[in-house]
């Protein structure tokens, strides 16, 4: 048979395998936001300890000193208060209190996901002129979209950045929630459909980067990971170069194709984007028949359409439902699109379903 101390060997070594696959990017980061995470989480961790060494100390010394058989001659059975360790064991948890909850304070507001940068990292202040990536992320099932509007590209699955230039993230989803969640640039921020979380973040490192969502979104979860490039600006020029040179147009058709759920998908790159594509994905009104939410918002602040809003209605149309998988279900209505000034070129001669 073996012994305990054998199984206690062998127990340790699928423990050691997994902990072989952890990269360890939280503890040892690239960006300045993900680096000032990590000193708090040191920071915190240090403060507590200082209250729970001790009393661990003590109950193992407290354990031993009085023990039944050490017939300690300071043994009081009619001890009841000290004021002096009255002071001792509620001034120091009070103290690490306060500390924590002023670190908290500062942290909070220093590292708000939306907050602008002021330094690229904690020598170097933000230059004055410092003009921030714009990076439009959306969160597909299961897969990542990255739209890039100043560059005019798009990509799957893939994300790349000029190191020391500050990034901001645009961040939404096609359909359930996920977590958008680069360890080495910053902290996780949550992508939700219809609504719009903002990250700002700066790579200080050039390397090649994990990133995935740290949210359960689905059967394809698991899969659901990409590259982040930390590049200087002229290989980030090449990178865009070489998307605008081996990508296809990306435009509302192919973005409906696109969201299919798909798993494991490999990189792909767009060398041009439809106009104002990410807004109505946003806004859930990618399809030509459907009313845009700030419009439909911008509508009912002024009072709703009234009576011709009860007719405007509409239905998805059947390769609509099929793409959702929603054939063969009861059809639902929801408002139809009206003419506006936003509407893209392509959706114009697009026809109209509408529910009777």
């Amino acid at each position: 048979m073996p012994s305990l101390k054998s199984l206690r060997g062998l127990l340790m070594i699928p423990a050691a395998a997994l902990l072989a696959g952890c990269s360890g990017a939280v503890m040892n980061p690239s960006g300045d936001i993900a680096m000032q995470q990590r000193d708090l989480i040191l920071i915190s961790t240090v403060l507590m300890l200082l209250i729970i060494v001790p009393v661990i100390v003590l109950t193992f010394v407290f354990a031993w000193r009085y023990r039944k058989a050490a017939n300690n001659p300071d043994y009081a059975p009619d001890w009841d208060h000290s004021t002096q360790l009255e002071l001792v064991i509620w001034a120091a948890p009070l103290l690490i209190i306060i500390a924590l909850g002023a670190l908290t304070w500062i942290s909070t507001h220093t590292l708000d996901p939306y907050r602008t940068l002021d330094r690229l990292d904690a020598e170097r202040e933000m230059p004055a002129d410092a003009k921030p990536l714009v990076v439009e992320v959306v969160a597909l099932d299961w897969k990542w979209l990255f739209l890039y509007p100043e560059q005019g590209i798009a990509t799957v699955n893939e994300l790349a950045a000029p190191v020391d230039r500050p990034i901001t993230f645009k961040i939404t989803a096609s359909t359930v929630m996920n977590s958008f969640f680069i360890p080495a640039l910053a902290g996780q921020i949550y992508a939700m459909p219809g609504m719009e979380t903002k990250l700002h973040a700066v790579i200080n490192k050039p390397g090649e980067f994990e990133g995935f969502s740290a949210n359960y979104s689905g059967a394809g979860f698991s899969g659901m990971r990409f590259k982040f490039h930390g590049l200087s600006d002229g290989d980030f020029d090449k990178w865009v170069a070489a998307a605008k040179t081996q990508g296809s147009p990306l435009n509302r058709d192919g973005y409906l194709k696109l969201e299919k759920p798909s798993e494991r998908e490999p990189v792909r790159r767009y060398a041009s984007v439809s106009a104002g594509l990410y807004d109505a994905i946003l806004n859930r009104c990618v399809e030509s028949n459907k009313m845009c939410m700030k419009d439909m918002m911008a509508i009912d602040s002024t009072g709703g359409l009234g009576l011709p809003g009860a007719h405007n209605i509409a239905t998805l149309d059947k390769a609509t439902r099929e793409r959702i998988g929603a054939d063969g279900r009861p059809q639902r209505n929801y408002v139809g699109a009206m003419c506006s000034v936003n509407d893209p070129p392509e959706a114009l001669d697009q026809p109209i379903e509408r529910a009777m």
